[in-house]
């Protein structure tokens, strides 16, 4: 089924147009995934060491924010290639 999508998508518009929307969702599944590593990661050192939380809790936003922003930029490289 998602090669009949595909090929009709492919089909109907260009293939860099294509390649924009699937390496936008690839960036998008990647941030989500490493995000959620980092919060596991956290709520399991933070049950491990209650005293730390507080660090543990900065960390992890600084690198939470950094995937993010990862993410961010390669969905705009991607919108500058399917509309320019």
């Amino acid at each position: 089924m998602f090669l009949t999508i595909f090929l009709q998508a492919v089909a109907g518009a260009s293939l860099a147009k294509v390649g924009a929307a699937v390496a936008a969702s690839v960036a998008v599944i990647g941030a989500s995934l490493g995000i959620s590593r980092i919060g596991c990661s956290a709520v399991e050192s933070i049950a491990r060491q209650p005293e730390a939380a507080g660090d543990i809790r900065s960390s992890m936003i600084l690198a939470g924010a950094l995937i993010e922003g990862v993410a961010m930029f390669a969905v705009v490289v991607c919108f500058l290639v399917l509309f320019v």
